[in-house]
């Protein structure tokens, strides 16, 4: 049984409160699994199954009716997440990066939605599961702290956290903002370097002319700004290039290419 999963919205700042219950954001996949008929089915947030890529899991040991939530990574050095290593097992049947299946919410239990009952106690029944799997971890999460917890990711370079109201009730197929994430974001000085035509993304380089990857997310004033005023150097079937125009930009994690990962728009330089 698929069931769309509660979405997070943003937050610039993390703050402490005993209200809230303060997980990792873990840098993978998010997972939904279930088990009915006595077999263990695994789906995506966009609802595809993914049983067959993840055999690993198929022992997991649940109750027929039973929907667990989490997001599934391959540990980096971090143990937070190594994203690409994750796709390459999601994309490829030659990939064999162990993964672990990281649970923090349980919605249905023996076949009866519990998604109406606030998360603290969800919490409590995940646990009382019992899950004993060398490829699952549970999540407890603990109360308040994020301000805290948020400076220990950074220091250890962590994606960032989960602030989760104690009594939130499942929304299914939603964005809550009773759900927040804080990511950690990095900020770097680069150049915009041309223009793709097809969705008029960005070409990034570094300030050392080395390539950065492609920048999609740019808010309207500013992109209008940088069409005003850019003067193109040369044209092909894809892209126009540009005199360079620097500006700072905010992403998460280089990859190991060296790419800036989900570049955003700052500010200029």
């Amino acid at each position: 049984m698929f069931i769309s999963p509660m979405l997070l919205e943003s937050a610039k700042e993390p703050f402490n409160s005993d209200a809230y219950i303060t997980e990792t954001k873990f840098d993978g996949i998010r997972l939904i699994a279930s088990k009915n008929n006595g077999l263990i089915r695994l789906y995506t947030r966009h609802n595809n199954e993914v049983t067959a890529k993840f055999p690993e899991l198929l022992t997991l040991d649940i109750s027929d009716g039973t929907v667990l939530d989490g997001e599934l990574i391959v540990t980096g050095p971090t143990g937070a997440g190594d994203f690409e290593a994750v796709m390459e097992r999601f994309q490829s049947r030659k990939s064999y990066h162990p993964i672990v299946f990281c649970v923090f919410d349980v919605l249905r239990i023996d076949g009866a939605s519990i998604t109406s009952q606030p998360l603290y106690k969800r919490k409590e029944l995940l646990c009382g599961l019992k899950i004993d799997h060398p490829n699952v971890k549970i999540v407890e999460g603990i109360r308040g702290y994020a301000a805290d917890y948020f400076a220990l990711a950074r220091e250890n370079k962590l994606e960032g956290i989960v602030m989760k109201r104690a009594d939130s009730t499942y929304a299914e197929n939603k964005r809550s903002d009773r759900w927040l994430k804080v990511v950690n974001y990095e900020y770097t000085d680069v150049f915009i370097i041309g223009i793709r035509k097809e969705d008029n993304a960005m070409l990034l380089s570094y300030l050392d002319g080395q390539y950065a990857g492609v920048m999609e997310f740019m808010p309207y004033d500013k992109r209008r700004k940088l069409h005003m005023e850019r003067k193109d150097v040369e044209e092909t079937e894809k892209y126009v290039y540009i005199e360079p125009i620097m500006c700072r930009v905010k992403h998460r994690f280089k990859t190991k290419n060296g790419l800036l990962r989900i570049p955003s728009f700052h500010e200029w330089r």
